[in-house]
């Protein structure tokens, strides 16, 4: 991990990073400059874990560029993946308000440069800018949301709608309109596909070929999956 101090790269490009974030994308130049000057920039390489579920994170985490995930350890030792992060999003939200301890683990799963922003930097911002506050609010909210679904989706619902699920969710977040469909740059591999739906990795293998002989999908080596019958995936997922 290398850390920069200040963040350079939003004066060059006139605050158009720092706007990107969703929370301070109604901020003024002057109040983005505020913000900007309390930055550090760290950047992180593929595999390397930003936060170990235990550890105090006493800072917002705003992604520049890249993907990162949220993920627990099971009661059987499996890794279960939460969230999947990428260029705009921010996280640390929920640990600004106490002193616990991070619930969670978060991990880059490609090279990524992160913004970070200290817990007493961001009160200071937030008096001044109360907006903010409930950006944050409503991004906690929907967080929760988020993993009340997952935990729904994990005891309720079979293998195949479980799969069938993540692909419809990555086709809203990640996915873009092709002549043949839509087709989605995979954020995350095999592997993480499976922790994301807690099966194993071979079962996320068997049911992709069954989509594709059913003509639901076309996969396209591990990085892109071409879905072709969209309406027939949110069927399956319900």
């Amino acid at each position: 991990m290398i850390e920069i101090c200040g963040c350079k790269d939003c004066n060059k490009s006139k605050l158009s990073c720092a706007r990107n974030i969703s929370i301070f994308a109604s901020l003024t130049d002057n109040e983005l400059k505020d913000v900007v000057n309390t930055v550090k920039r760290k950047e992180y390489i593929k595999g390397e874990i930003i936060c170990r579920e235990g550890e105090i994170l006493n800072k917002l985490l705003l992604i520049r560029d890249g993907k990162i995930k949220i993920s627990k350890m099971t009661k059987d030792g499996k890794e279960q993946i939460l969230h999947i992060l990428t260029k705009g999003d921010f996280l640390g939200e929920s640990n600004l308000f106490n002193d616990e301890a991070s619930r969670f683990s978060v991990t880059a799963i490609t090279n990524a440069r992160i913004c970070t922003i200290s817990k007493e930097n961001l009160e200071d911002i937030l008096i001044k800018n109360p907006p903010i506050s409930l950006k944050i609010i409503k991004e906690i909210s929907k967080k929760l949301s988020e993993t009340e679904d997952l935990a729904k989706v994990l005891a309720t619902k079979d293998i195949v709608s479980r799969v069938a699920s993540m692909l419809v969710e990555f086709s809203t977040k990640y996915g873009q309109e092709d002549e043949e469909g839509i087709l989605i740059k995979l954020p995350i591999n095999r592997e993480d596909m499976a922790n994301y739906c807690g099966v194993t990795r071979e079962t996320i293998s068997r049911k992709l070929s069954k989509f594709e002989s059913d003509k639901l999908i076309s996969v396209r080596g591990n990085k892109i999956i071409i879905i072709t019958e969209l309406e027939k995936l949110r069927e399956l997922s319900e």
